[in-house]
């Protein structure tokens, strides 16, 4: 079992001894407040199956039904937890309503009452805590809102034992009452923060931030003209990036898939684990021959007697930097140290003569 799992399986087990717990002692003292608690953790109960049923689920591979992965059904879980949560809410409200405009409810506040809170409390913030870690890690929207559960039962909690307090030592009838409405506005409002997490994933919102820092990125690239369109969606702990770019018009197939693989590189490195597509287009050509290509070729013939040939030689211009590429043959039987020698001499005499220059020389082999 892995810890996705197994995390979600001990939520499950925390949420059913919490439920029995506090639905044995809210009968015993007929408290709303410990009740409404008990009703809380049920609902948290349901949702910790939930949570483990979509984890189970979401961690399958893609297949020909999910060509996208399974992960969206931890988006579904956590929004049908919001349904469960606001149903719960409904019910304490109107029996704290019937309680305070009149019906009567004699509520035994006793040690039972306080150490079944306590416990709650020392429960929800050892389940959140690790729920909060292994959510995090995985980046799982499912286990992330079980860990909101329990940590809004943490609150929950501390406003029952208030209520709890001011009912049996103040003598204040209504507290039970009051803290049961607390807790149900309390998760009210968990909920539909809850609620509009799960909607954005389920209907493809962008990530927050993601689009600025991956046009950031693109755009300090030598060789790409500009970033047509880009599209980026979550399924799960998955992130899935395509986007259209225009290249420069005078680079070589082979450098303008290196430009291609480099930019799915940076995007990889903003976002772990993405899935990227790059489609790239060829912008319109420049000019034909340049004084800078002329410079270039006097380096070359200057070194002639290093290597064999070259050809394929570009040069790009853009955005205030230049990108070289070429060829360069070298005699088949050279050692490869000599070869990268004689590389690295050219790149440094190429940047010297354009500072700030990106230089990219391929070697090829020719027989004598």
């Amino acid at each position: 079992m892995n810890e996705k799992k197994r995390i979600a399986l001990t939520s499950v087990l925390a949420a059913v001894f919490l439920t029995g717990l506090k639905l044995a002692v809210g009968l015993a003292t007929n408290s709303l407040g410990i009740l409404s608690e008990a009703a809380h953790s049920g609902l948290d109960l349901a949702a910790a199956l939930m949570t483990l049923f979509a984890v189970n689920i979401s961690d399958r591979p893609a297949d020909e039904s999910h060509q996208y992965g399974h992960g969206k059904f931890e988006g579904f879980s956590a929004f049908l937890e919001v349904l469960l949560l606001l149903g719960t809410c409904a019910y304490i409200i109107l029996e704290a309503v019937e309680r305070l405009s009149g019906k009567s409810a004699r509520v035994e506040v006793n040690v039972y009452s306080f150490a079944v809170m306590g416990i709650s409390i020392i429960v929800d913030i050892s389940r959140s805590t690790a729920l909060y870690r292994i959510a995090r890690k995985h980046r799982s929207q499912a286990l992330e809102a079980d860990a909101l559960h329990f940590s809004s039962d943490i609150w929950s909690s501390a406003v029952v034992i208030i209520g709890l307090v001011a009912y049996k030592f103040l003598g204040f009838a209504q507290a039970d009452s009051i803290a049961a409405l607390m807790v149900a506005l309390l998760v009210i409002v968990v909920s539909i923060r809850l609620a509009a997490r799960t909607v954005d994933v389920l209907l493809d919102r962008a990530p927050a931030g993601v689009r600025q820092k991956i046009r950031d990125a693109l755009a300090r690239m030598p060789g790409v003209e500009k970033l047509d369109s880009l599209r980026t969606r979550t399924s799960g702990a998955k992130t899935f990036v395509d986007m259209r770019l225009t290249l420069v018009g005078e680079l070589s197939f082979s450098e303008a898939h290196r430009i291609a693989s480099v930019a799915e590189a940076k995007v990889s490195e903003l976002i772990p684990g993405a899935d990227v597509i790059v489609h790239a287009d060829p912008g319109k050509r420049v000019s034909p021959k340049s004084e800078t290509e002329d410079r270039i070729s006097d380096i070359m013939r200057e070194h002639r007697n290093l290597f064999a040939g070259y050809h394929n030689l570009n040069i790009v211009h853009h955005q205030d930097t230049y990108l070289v590429t070429m060829h360069l043959l070298m005699v088949g039987d050279s050692h490869i140290e000599e070869a990268h020698r004689v590389c690295d001499h050219l790149e440094q005499d190429i940047k010297q003569m354009i500072p700030g220059a990106e230089v990219n020389i391929h070697i090829e082999p020719v027989e004598h």
